[in-house]
């Protein structure tokens, strides 16, 4: 561990080609708020959360279906709004912002690693389930194939950070909505909409609390990460309307569709609905959508690894850099079928990562120990001066919160985990327990200041105005 850090080194164009991944993104970067709400929102239009709708009309009715997504929805919204506020206004990634907010800068180094293995784990995972249905309808290559050209080409686009990403979602998330469109009109027409409000599920029954968990659950990660994005916002009011209008839409449209396809065709198979639907055309626009969560996927592990890699290691890697290993590797892995057997684990990171977003929202918003220091500095556009190396009380948080969200089998166990962390980290401030443990230097002329690996020049994204 080094006791300096390069936050702020290197020229103004260094840093946004390296999307300003271990410093405050400045005002004149930020973009419209409908660039990002159009990436927020095609984080939900993917196969992902076309399963979930699909997996709720197995099981439930339309109208516990319609309360479990509505239920789902504002948790996911509550928890994004705060954890995008604290990130909009400090203009800094989840990894980095920890170091403030309840962990130091060796616990946003643990931070950062565990976005990394819980985000590249997913990216595989949903890598391989689009390559298999790739695999599926064309036949005239392996899943392995298919696996890697979808891996690359994710790879290339979030090599280029937010500003290619943000054309991704221009593209992939109108198909989407045709898509959608589509599907319902050929498919629902041929069914009274009034027996399928009434249809009982064709798959085992679950619960309204099962039904909420599949929906918080299945994007709770995504809104611990928020100020990964929304450190790009201009305001609080953009966080909120980005947020609103991405998670509303994304739950209701894609979740809905899905709920009232499984019901009609009495399946929650995601590849034989949208075949039997929409055909070849309608699972490549999917798969093609699946790139726009996948690539947010990439693109939080590869702020987590630089985050990590500079706390732990002392040098500065780029984050293009970065993004080419680990998607890479994250391709690799799901090209020859072995994060299958990691879903287990991937669901437990579930379960474990959510407390990160309680702490972190308990301190800033609350406890405010950091606060004031945050607040100066970011006036100047740089970081504190210095940061607690580790904060005892965060991580006790974390661990309570993780064993209980893991081992209590009660409610939701994401959200529940979430709450215990605040409630914890609270009463550990309240009591006077919340302080740093040793303190490190941010200064950016330190002595050992490392020089920043120059990555690609990225592209202004559309609607910056």
């Amino acid at each position: 561990m080094t006791d300096n850090d390069t936050t702020s080194s290197g020229s103004p164009a260094e840093r946004q080609r390296d999307d300003y991944s271990l410093g405050r993104v400045p005002p004149a970067a930020r973009y419209h708020w409908f660039s990002i709400a159009t990436q927020r929102f095609g984080m939900l239009s993917s196969l992902a959360s076309f399963l979930i709708g699909a997996t709720l009309g197995f099981g439930m009715s339309f109208r516990d279906a319609v309360l479990a997504i509505t239920l789902g929805a504002v948790i996911l919204e509550v928890l994004s709004v705060f954890t995008g506020i604290a990130g909009q206004r400090e203009g800094l990634s989840t990894s980095v912002l920890a170091r403030w907010t309840g962990f130091g800068r060796s616990g946003s180094a643990l931070v950062g690693l565990a976005i990394s293995i819980s985000a590249i784990g997913w990216f595989g995972v949903q890598n391989q389930v689009s390559a298999e249905g790739l695999a599926l309808l064309v036949g005239s290559q392996p899943v392995w194939f298919w696996a890697v050209v979808a891996g690359v080409a994710t790879t290339v686009i979030v090599t280029f950070g937010i500003a290619s990403m943000a054309w991704t979602a221009y593209v992939t998330v109108p198909a989407f909505l045709l898509l959608a469109g589509w599907s319902i009109i050929s498919e629902l027409s041929r069914h009274s909409f009034g027996d399928l409000l009434n249809a009982q599920p064709a798959g085992p029954a679950l619960s309204l609390v099962q039904g909420t968990t599949i929906v918080a659950g299945g994007f709770i990660v995504g809104a611990v990460v928020t100020p990964d994005m929304s450190r790009y916002n201009r305001s609080v009011a953009d966080v909120v309307k980005q947020t609103f209008v991405g998670i509303t839409l994304g739950e209701y449209v894609i979740g809905l569709t899905g709920v009232l396809l499984a019901l009609a065709l009495r399946t929650n198979d995601v590849i034989a609905i949208v075949t039997s639907t929409s055909g070849f055309i309608g699972t490549i626009v999917i798969i093609a959508a699946t790139l726009k969560i996948n690539d947010w996927n990439l693109y939080a592990a590869s702020l987590g690894v630089v985050n990590f890699v500079d706390q732990v290691f002392g040098r500065r890697i780029n984050r293009s850099i970065a993004t080419v290993v680990i998607g890479l590797l994250g391709t690799a892995l799901g090209a020859a079928g072995i994060l299958n057997s990691f879903v287990s684990f991937l669901t437990l990171l579930g379960v474990v990562f959510p407390p990160v977003a309680g702490i972190m929202v308990a301190e800033y918003f609350v406890a405010r120990t950091w606060r004031r220091d945050l607040e100066a500095s970011g006036a100047s556009g740089a970081l504190p001066a210095s940061a607690p190396t580790w904060v005892p009380a965060g991580l006790a948080a974390w661990i309570i919160a993780g064993l209980f969200g893991h081992y209590v089998d009660w409610g939701i166990p994401s959200v529940n985990s979430v709450l215990v962390a605040m409630a914890v980290y609270l009463i550990a401030s309240r009591l006077g327990l919340v302080r740093g443990v040793g303190s490190s230097s941010t200064r950016a002329d330190a002595p050992a200041a490392r020089k920043l690996v120059a990555g690609p020049a990225e592209r202004p994204v559309p609607l910056a105005d």
